[in-house]
C-alpha cells in the first residue's frame, strides 16, 4: 500500500490540477505558466502508474480539458475531441514511436505540424454551410461559440458546391502576435487588464457575449484535422489536409511529413530555435502517425490518441516571486526600474532579474513588490515581466515609488517633456561613468573583449580609468592589481584594446555614447563627413541636411563635441592612435535601393545593428528618426515614440517578418 504521504500528494495534485485547469480552459485567466501545469500532470501520472490502486476515472489524467462554461449553451461534438500526451526530449519521442511501431508491427511515417498556442474549436458544416462552432470543452461537450466564430474572416461560412453534405473540421483559432500586442495596449489605455498571453487573448475574444467585440480582435485559424466526413475516405492524414485546402481552409504551410522520428525531431529542433520567425505563437510540435488505417489500429487511451503526441518546447514563460524593484543608472543618466526575482530557470538560463522598462510601464501593468508575476525570456531578448497575477495577492504587496533623486549620486532626477524616462543629469555620476566605460567596450561599439561590467567597476574604483580615453594608456602592471586578473587575462585585455584602435569611425561614434547616436546614425555621419574632426566642426544646418538626422539629434551632436570632457577623451584617443577617419563606401545597389528604414523596438531574429547591416547590404538606408521621407518603420517589441510618430505621419509599418519578406531571407 502507498504511504499516507503519497496518498496525500496525489489528492493535492488532483485538486491543484482541477483548479488550474478551470482557470485556464473556462476562465482564460491562468495563475501559472504551462510548464508548471505540465509538471504537475506528469508527476500525478507517474504516481498513478507507480501505484495503480490510486487510479481513478475522476483523475485529471483521465480527463480532456475542462467542463464547459455555463455562460454558453452546451454542444455535443459529433465525434470526440481528444487531448494530447506530451514529450520533452528525443528519448521520450523515440519511446512513443517505438510503442506505436510495436503495436503496428511495422514502421510508420509521421506528420509534423507546429502546435499553435490558441483555442481548439470544432466546426460542423451541413450542406456546405457552417452550422455549429464549439470549444473542446471536456472533449465530448463544448461551448457554442458559433456567432463569434462566424466573425473570424478565415473561417469559411460556406463551402464550395463540391463539399460533402456533412463535415466536421478541427482547427486552432489564434491571435497573431502583432494583434495581441495591439489589443493589450488598447486594453491598458482604456483602464482594463491586459491578457497574459496570446492563447488567453484568443480564448477570451471567442468567449465574448457580443460578437462585434470578437470581430475587432483580428483572430485567425489553422485547420489541423477532419473529425468526421460523409461520403469520402482518405488514406493519409496529409491527404485529408490537402482536401481541406481545396475547400478553402487555411492549413499551416510549415507542416511536413517524415519517414523517421529522428527526422521529425530535427523538425522540432529547427522550429524550437526559429519560433520567433513566425507571426504567431507556438509552444511545440504535434507529431502524428500519418496513415489513417494505422491510427485505427493504435486507438486511444482514456483521454489521448496513441497515434499522436506533442513535443513541447522548453518554456519561455514562468511565474515567480517579484522580491523587489530597484533602479539602475545608465550611461546617458537614464534611471530604469528592474525586478529582483526569486531565481527561476527559463529557456535554459537561471533568471533572477527582469526589466520593467520605465516607471510608467510599472504603473500601467500594476506590478507590485511581492507580486507573483509572469516572466518571459524570448530568444536572446532581455527577460521581462509580462504581468502580475492579481489573484495570488495577499494584501501585503507594495506599490513601487520612483525615486526623486539618483540612488548613486543623490542628484535630483529630471524628465523631459514627452519622454517616459527619468534621468540623472550629473555627468560625473559614478554609475554613469561605469556604464559609459562598459558601453565603450561593448560589441556594437569598440568591441573590447574582456572589458566586462565588473572590470569596468574595478578600473573606476581603483582610479586607473576616469574616462574611456584612459583605456589606451593602461599598463599590464595596473591590470594585474585588479581582482581575478592574472597574466593571461591582462594580456588578452591589452591585446583587445590595441585591436580596437582599428574599429573605425562609425564604431568610435557609437562608443562615445552621444545620446541618440546608435549604429545607423553613426554610419550616416561617417559616410557623410569622413572624419571625426569634420563631424565636430559641422554646423546645425549641415547635420540636419542628412536624411535621418533631425534638429534634436543634431543639437546633441554639437553639444557633445563642444563639451570639454568630450574633447579630453578624443585627445587621449587621438594620441593613442585610434583611427577616427572613414573611407566612404561604394554605393550598393540592391532590392532596397532608394528606400530608407527606421528601426524601433527590440527585434528577435537579429540585433538592431545586424538588421541595419542587412538592410544596407541590400541597398537600403537606415535612419534614426521618423520623417515623411522614411519608406518604412520596422516595429519590434516594446517600440518607443517612433511608432506613434510613424502612425501620425502615415509611414508604412513592418513587423520583423515583413522586413524578412522584403529582404527575401
Amino acid at each position: 500500500m502507498p504511504s499516507s504521504e503519497i496518498v496525500e500528494r496525489v489528492e493535492q495534485l488532483r485538486r491543484s490540477i482541477d483548479y488550474h485547469s478551470h482557470r485556464y480552459y473556462a476562465l482564460d485567466d491562468p495563475e501559472i505558466a504551462d510548464v508548471e501545469y505540465d509538471a504537475m500532470v506528469r508527476e500525478l501520472a507517474e504516481l498513478e502508474e507507480a501505484h495503480p490502486e490510486l487510479a481513478s476515472e475522476e483523475s485529471p489524467t483521465q480527463k480532456v480539458g475542462s467542463a464547459p462554461s455555463e455562460l454558453f449553451a452546451a454542444v455535443e461534438h459529433p465525434t470526440a475531441m481528444w487531448s494530447l500526451d506530451n514529450v520533452f526530449s528525443l528519448e521520450e519521442l523515440l519511446a512513443w514511436g517505438k510503442r506505436a511501431n510495436r503495436i503496428l508491427g511495422s514502421a510508420a511515417d509521421f506528420y509534423c505540424e507546429l502546435k499553435v498556442d490558441g483555442l481548439a474549436v470544432n466546426l460542423v458544416y451541413e450542406g456546405g454551410e457552417l452550422t455549429s462552432a464549439a470549444t473542446r470543452g471536456n472533449g465530448r461537450i463544448g461551448e457554442d461559440i458559433t456567432r463569434n466564430v462566424r466573425t473570424v474572416p478565415s473561417v469559411p461560412s460556406k463551402l464550395p458546391n463540391s463539399a460533402p453534405r456533412q463535415l466536421e473540421v478541427r482547427g486552432e483559432i489564434f491571435m497573431p502576435t502583432k494583434a495581441f500586442e495591439n489589443l493589450n495596449d488598447s486594453l491598458v489605455a482604456a483602464g482594463g487588464r491586459p491578457f497574459a498571453n496570446a492563447r488567453n487573448s484568443a480564448a477570451g475574444s471567442l468567449r465574448q457575449k457580443d460578437p462585434s467585440i470578437t470581430a475587432r480582435r483580428h483572430l485567425d485559424i489553422f485547420a489541423y484535422s477532419i473529425g468526421s466526413i460523409q461520403g469520402r475516405r482518405f488514406r493519409k492524414h496529409s491527404d485529408a489536409l490537402d482536401y481541406l485546402i481545396e475547400l478553402g481552409f487555411a492549413v499551416m504551410e510549415q507542416n511536413r511529413t517524415y519517414e523517421t522520428l529522428e527526422e521529425a525531431y530535427e523538425f522540432c529542433r529547427h522550429w524550437e530555435s526559429r519560433r520567433h520567425d513566425l507571426s504567431f505563437e507556438v509552444d511545440g510540435v504535434v507529431v502524428k502517425v500519418n496513415d489513417l488505417d494505422a491510427r485505427e489500429e493504435l486507438g486511444y487511451t482514456s483521454k489521448s490518441p496513441r497515434w499522436a503526441t506533442a513535443y513541447k518546447f522548453p518554456p519561455e514563460e514562468k511565474t515567480t516571486l517579484l522580491k523587489d524593484i530597484v533602479v539602475n543608472v545608465g550611461r546617458t543618466g537614464a534611471v530604469t526600474p528592474f525586478a529582483l526575482l526569486e531565481p527561476v530557470r527559463l529557456s535554459g538560463a537561471i533568471v533572477s532579474q527582469a526589466t520593467l522598462h520605465n516607471a510608467d510601464e510599472v504603473e500601467r501593468k500594476d506590478v507590485r513588490i511581492g507580486d507573483t508575476v509572469l516572466v518571459r525570456r524570448a530568444g536572446e531578448v532581455i527577460p521581462q515581466v509580462i504581468a502580475p497575477i492579481p489573484s495570488k495577492r495577499t494584501g501585503k504587496e507594495r506599490k513601487f515609488v520612483m525615486p526623486t533623486h539618483c540612488p548613486v549620486c543623490d542628484s535630483k532626477l529630471a524628465r523631459e517633456e514627452g519622454e517616459a524616462v527619468w534621468r540623472c543629469l550629473n555627468s560625473r555620476c559614478p554609475s554613469r561613468g561605469v556604464e559609459e566605460l562598459f558601453h565603450f567596450g561593448s560589441r556594437s561599439a569598440m568591441d573590447i573583449e574582456g572589458l566586462g561590467y565588473k572590470a569596468a567597476v574595478w578600473l573606476r574604483e581603483m582610479g586607473f580609468v576616469s574616462d574611456p580615453g584612459d583605456l589606451y594608456s593602461l599598463s599590464k602592471e595596473q591590470l594585474l592589481q585588479l581582482p581575478l586578473f592574472g597574466e593571461k587575462k591582462a594580456d588578452q585585455l591589452l591585446d583587445s584594446i590595441e585591436r580596437s584602435k582599428q574599429a573605425g569611425l562609425a564604431r568610435v561614434l557609437v562608443a562615445l555614447g552621444i545620446r541618440d547616436v546608435g549604429p545607423p546614425t553613426a554610419r550616416l555621419l561617417a559616410d557623410e563627413f569622413g572624419s571625426i574632426d569634420r563631424i565636430a566642426a559641422a554646423s546645425q544646418e549641415e547635420l540636419t541636411a542628412i536624411e535621418g538626422i533631425g534638429p534634436i539629434v543634431a543639437e546633441r551632436i554639437r553639444d557633445f563635441f563642444a563639451s570639454p570632457a568630450s574633447k579630453r577623451i578624443l585627445g587621449k584617443m587621438r594620441a593613442a592612435g585610434v583611427v577616427m577617419e572613414h573611407q566612404r563606401p561604394k554605393i550598393v545597389r540592391g532590392p532596397l535601393t532608394g528606400q530608407s528604414f527606421v528601426l524601433t523596438g527590440g527585434l528577435e531574429r537579429w540585433s538592431r545593428d545586424e538588421a541595419g547591416r542587412i538592410i544596407e547590404a541590400a541597398g537600403g538606408k537606415v535612419v534614426s528618426s521618423v520623417s515623411r521621407k522614411a519608406s518604412y518603420v520596422v516595429v519590434g517589441q516594446n517600440p518607443g515614440s517612433k511608432l506613434a510618430r510613424a502612425e501620425t505621419l502615415g509611414i508604412p509599418l513592418l513587423d520583423e517578418q515583413g522586413l524578412a519578406d522584403l529582404l527575401d531571407v
